[in-house]
């Protein structure tokens, strides 16, 4: 493993993606490849191995002139972080594979694999036995705005529900000893990934709403891990009519009055010099100004003894790519919008 540069340094970071295939694999080539401190010196793909990245992903022709090469070929010593773009199950078992090689470097890993502490958490939550449980514990998990800084170089990246609920919901607990939170969020059909499903089909979302896993979702013990035990919840997850993003509602029923300057100060508090996150008060935020973007954006609207947190976010994006670039910049010592936003350096 190289050393990591100091800031300032006018060398660039070495930097891989390993199963760069997907959708998030696409972003994460977009950024990085145009990111001003780090370079993306290989992408890994099985199926692609040995063909230029504009094969999986044409709309990176001219962007990057990167072919995939085979997992099997990456040497790690040289890099000064790793991204790991896997699916679940695979995610671990690519990990412990670079870990017993030697890596030491930044290690962000977009699967659900380390999450959990616990290996039987993950088991219930995922229907899989975990592939490397002795890795548990030499992660954190990623959730910038709450988590940072890490204590760890190995980040879990949140999922993408996960991040918009725990950053909506965060500040409350400022403010409540116990509430209940009901959420209901649409998402795009990117999501689901690039392998093809039948509800994911087009005649089958188009035009449509389609709940699934109603109160079960894999996200829910995300979020309540990053929240008080006195919180309950409650998600209602939907199929939405359109590619990429996120839009959440959520009903907050507390045990106590919550003021609204106290509500408007406790967000400004915790997000106020997030540059990722922005707020709208006294409005939910609209999904059309989130998409295509790294920010989450989050507003509230109180009447009476009501209060509705909403949230927006791209799912590729801050629920997947940027926000582990995100990750990765912390972890590297870099700026934390470094490549995500013009000014972020």
């Amino acid at each position: 493993m190289s050393a990591h540069m100091p800031r300032g340094s006018a060398r660039p970071l070495a930097v891989a993606l390993v199963h760069g295939a997907g959708y998030a694999g696409r972003e994460l080539i977009r950024i990085l490849t145009a990111h001003p401190r780090v370079e993306l010196v290989a992408v890994t793909s099985r199926t692609f191995a040995n063909r230029p990245i504009h094969v999986a992903h044409p709309e990176l022709r001219g962007v990057s002139d990167l072919c995939f090469i085979d997992p099997a070929a990456l040497d790690p010593s040289s890099l000064d972080g790793i991204l790991l773009a896997a699916e679940h199950g695979q995610g671990a078992r690519t990990a412990a594979q670079l870990i017993g090689s030697g890596f030491e470097g930044a290690l962000v890993d977009l699967s659900a694999d380390f999450r959990f502490s616990d290996a039987r958490r993950y088991a219930q939550w995922y229907r899989m036995e975990h592939a490397a449980p002795e890795l548990l514990g030499t992660f954190d998990y990623g959730l910038t705005e709450i988590c940072a800084p890490y204590q760890k170089q190995r980040i879990a990246n949140p999922g993408c529900f996960a991040t918009g609920i725990a950053l909506a919901l965060r500040p409350l607990q400022d403010l409540t000893s116990s509430y209940h939170a009901a959420i209901t969020a649409v998402t795009g059909a990117s999501g689901s990934g690039t392998r093809p499903k039948t509800v994911t089909h087009f005649p089958t979302r188009d035009s449509n709403m389609r709940a699934y896993k109603v109160l079960c979702h894999q996200h829910l013990p995300e979020v309540a891990q990053v929240l008080s035990e006195h919180v309950t919840l409650s998600l209602v997850p939907v199929s939405g009519p359109w590619t990429r993003g996120i839009w959440g509602a959520i009903h907050a029923a507390a045990s106590e009055d919550l003021p609204p300057d106290a509500v408007a100060s406790a967000y400004a508090s915790w997000y106020g010099d997030k540059p990722l996150v922005r707020l709208w008060p006294g409005a939910l935020p609209e999904l059309r100004f989130a998409a295509g973007t790294p920010f989450c954006d989050i507003g509230w609207v109180q009447h009476e003894d009501s209060l509705v947190v909403g949230f927006a976010l791209d799912n590729l994006l801050k629920g997947a790519a940027s926000q582990a670039v995100q990750n990765l910049n912390i972890v590297l010592g870099l700026p934390e919008a470094a490549g995500l936003l013009p000014d972020g350096r």
